[in-house]
């Protein structure tokens, strides 16, 4: 399993020139094409996302008051919350509205020609994670630390809010770092197939 802490991400500026994106981790490594890509992005202003044909999306708010999403097919989205996630063809012309202000979310780029899927989970108890030889998994702590177990407790590696775990040919138990807490902890998983 290999960690990627918030503190190296790599800053990118976005393809149109709007922005930038903090880059977590690209497979390959080098190169402008990438089979996958993980990325926080700072959007200081409304206006609209980068051509990424050959991609799907998907974006969780991580922090500010929201966006609105109008995509060239004429649906809309809010992310409000969050948490709060969207997944869309990144051949749409997308146009982003903040709501109140600038926010930052994570995005996950998947080449259309393999399978991929996510989700974001409130995590009041610890739940297993499983990847074979064939796919890679990724876990992403939203609003609090998270344990990632595997094996035997003395394994055990805290993951901090925004940092980003992937693993392959392996299994995980995660759960929340605070022992006692009330409040449920997100988190984003997903799996991508190699």
């Amino acid at each position: 399993m290999q960690i990627i802490r918030k503190s190296s991400f790599k800053p990118v500026p976005w393809r149109n020139g709007g922005g930038v994106t903090h880059e977590a981790m690209r497979v390959p490594a080098h190169g402008d094409d990438f089979v996958w890509r993980v990325s926080v992005a700072q959007i200081d202003a409304s206006g609209p996302f980068s051509d990424f044909a050959a991609y799907h999306r998907t974006m969780v708010l991580l922090k500010g008051s929201g966006l609105e999403l109008k995509f060239g097919d004429g649906h809309q989205r809010l992310l409000g919350r969050i948490g709060q996630w969207v997944q869309f063809d990144g051949a749409l012309a997308t146009h982003c509205r903040l709501l109140d202000g600038p926010c930052m979310d994570l995005n996950l780029m998947v080449a259309k020609t393999r399978t991929m899927v996510a989700r974001v989970e409130q995590l009041r108890e610890g739940r297993e994670l499983s990847a074979s030889q064939s796919e890679s998994t990724l876990i992403f702590g939203i609003d609090a630390p998270l344990i990632l177990d595997a094996g035997g407790g003395d394994d055990a590696r805290r993951l901090e809010p925004w940092d980003l775990a992937v693993m392959t040919n392996a299994t995980v138990r995660v759960a929340q770092a605070l022992p006692g807490s009330t409040t449920p902890a997100a988190a984003f998983f997903a799996t991508i197939q190699h």
